[in-house]
């Protein structure tokens, strides 16, 4: 294997899923402004997320449309210029 090919900056990170307010902690070298008060009582960088294995239909067997601020609608509105 290459030598230095993986970030050495892995940590302790928050993933929320704000649909359903879920949270986990895992490690990841994703950047984040943000930071969050875990169950633990430790502050660790939070990263939201609009959908997470509690959410999504394939898991939940519930269909749900998630559009977060009519990101369908700014797609449109973009491209129909035409």
């Amino acid at each position: 294997m290459k030598a230095d090919l993986h970030p050495k900056n892995y940590r302790l990170v928050v993933f929320k899923d704000m649909s359903n307010d879920y949270s986990f902690l895992t490690k990841s070298c994703i950047e984040s402004k943000e930071t969050i008060k875990y169950e633990d009582g430790n502050e660790y960088p939070l990263i939201k997320l609009e959908i997470s294995h509690t959410s999504h239909p394939f898991y939940t067997g519930k269909m749900k449309l998630v559009d977060t601020a009519g990101r369908i609608d700014k797609f449109r509105s973009r491209y129909n210029k035409k």
